[in-house]
C-alpha cells in the first residue's frame, strides 16, 4: 500500500519555492496522502505506484514544492556530483557524450562536473584534484592514457567507470565503441571502391584506440600497411599529407583511412591547398562523426559514434554503480558508416 500514517521527519529535506511557504504537509494535502507517501514518491519512486508518482508530482507543480538537495546529501554523506575526466576539453568529439551524459545525470538527480586531464599539472594533480569522494560520488573517465598505477595512488577513490578508452589491466566497467568494426566498415567501403593502396593515420602508438582501429584495418587487408604517424589532430593530419604529398605519385595511397576526423581534415585542407582532388585524386575517409565535417568543401566520408547515446550508457553505469549493483565488464556500442562525398572509385 502507498498510503500511510503522517511522518514529517523528510521536510528538512525540502524548501518552499516561491512565496508560500511550501511544505511536505501542504502537498500531502494537495494530493490526498499521508507526508510519508509524498516523502516516499520524491526520494524512492520506486516503491510506490506510477498513479501515485503522478498525484504527487501534479501537487509538487501546484505548491511550488522543491527538494533541498543539498541537505539530503549531506543527510547521506554524498556530493550530488559526478565528475567527467576527459583528455582534452578542446576536442569537439567530446561535446555531444557530455551532453549525453549530463541529461542522464540530471534525470537521477546529479549534477555533472567536467575536468581536464591534460590541464597544467598533468594527469596525475587531474586526478588526485577529481578522485575524492568529498568531490563527487562517481568519476566516469575517458581518458585511457591513466594507468592502473595511477588508480591504485588514490585508494579512496569514489567509485569509476570508463568511457570512450579504456585501460586494459584496470578491471573497470566500460562503456565503449566497436572500434575495430569501425575501420572495418572503412576498409571494406574503400575496397569495393577498387582501391588497393590504402594508407592511413593513426594515433598515439600505444593508444587504445589506435590499436584497436589498426586491427579492424588489418582484419579487411591481411595485413597492415604502411600508415602516417598522428594523435588526433589537425596539425597531425595536415603533417601526414606533406609526407604523402613527398611520395610517387604511382605507388602513394589512393585511399587514406584516417583514425578522427579532426587528422582527416587536416590531410584534406593540405593536399588541396597543393592542388590535389578529393576524391579523384585520393579518398579520404575520417572517424568520429563529428557534425562539422559535413560542412567541409567536399564533406567527409566518416565512421559515426553514437556520442550522445555513449555518455548517457556511461551515466547510466555510473549511477548503478555508486547504488551498488554489478555491472557487466563492458557496455560495446555499434558504429555506422556515413558516406560522403569525399571517397569515390580508385584513380585508375
Amino acid at each position: 500500500m502507498d498510503d500511510a500514517p503522517a511522518d514529517t521527519s523528510g521536510d528538512a529535506d525540502h524548501v518552499a519555492s516561491g512565496a508560500g511557504p511550501a511544505r511536505l504537509t501542504d502537498v500531502a494535502r494537495h494530493a490526498g496522502v499521508s507526508v510519508a507517501t509524498v516523502s516516499r514518491a520524491l526520494s524512492r519512486p520506486e516503491m510506490v505506484t506510477a498513479a501515485t508518482r503522478d498525484l504527487v508530482q501534479s501537487a509538487v507543480r501546484a505548491t511550488g514544492y522543491r527538494v533541498n538537495q543539498a541537505a539530503r546529501n549531506l543527510r547521506k554523506q554524498r556530493t550530488g556530483a559526478v565528475v567527467a575526466l576527459v583528455p582534452n576539453l578542446g576536442n569537439p568529439f567530446f561535446a555531444r557524450i557530455l551532453a549525453g551524459m549530463g541529461a542522464e545525470l540530471a534525470r537521477a538527480g546529479y549534477d555533472l562536473l567536467v575536468g581536464d586531464t591534460m590541464e597544467e599539472g598533468g594527469r596525475h594533480r587531474a586526478l588526485a584534484r577529481f578522485l575524492d569522494p568529498s568531490r563527487a560520488d562517481g568519476i566516469i573517465l575517458l581518458d585511457g592514457q591513466v594507468t592502473a598505477d595511477d588508480l591504485a595512488a588514490l585508494p579512496d577513490a569514489p567509485p569509476v567507470i570508463m568511457a570512450c578508452e579504456w585501460i586494459d589491466d584496470a578491471g573497470l566497467p566500460r562503456v565503449v565503441l566497436d572500434n575495430a568494426l569501425g575501420t572495418e566498415l572503412a576498409a571494406r567501403h574503400l575496397v569495393d571502391l577498387g582501391h588497393r593502396r590504402i594508407g592511413w593515420i593513426g594515433g598515439p602508438p600505444a593508444n587504445v584506440l589506435h590499436l584497436a582501429r589498426c586491427r579492424g584495418l588489418e582484419r579487411v587487408l591481411g595485413h597492415l600497411p604502411s600508415g602516417y604517424p598522428g594523435d588526433f589532430s589537425v596539425a597531425s593530419g595536415a603533417r601526414a599529407a606533406r609526407i604523402w604529398l613527398g611520395e610517387p605519385v604511382d605507388t602513394r595511397a589512393t585511399a587514406i583511412l584516417s583514425f578522427s576526423d579532426e587528422m582527416a581534415a587536416g590531410f584534406v585542407g593540405e593536399v588541396s591547398r597543393a592542388g590535389v582532388s578529393i576524391p579523384a585524386d585520393v579518398s579520404v575517409v575520417g572517424f568520429d562523426g563529428i557534425d562539422w565535417v559535413a560542412h567541409l568543401p567536399v564533406p567527409l566520408t566518416t565512421v559515426h559514434q553514437p556520442k550522445r547515446e555513449l555518455g548517457r550508457r556511461a551515466a547510466e553505469f555510473i549511477i548503478r554503480r555508486i547504488a551498488g549493483v554489478q555491472l557487466p565488464a563492458e557496455d560495446v556500442l555499434q558504429p555506422d558508416l556515413i558516406i560522403r562525398a569525399s571517397t569515390g572509385r580508385a584513380p585508375r
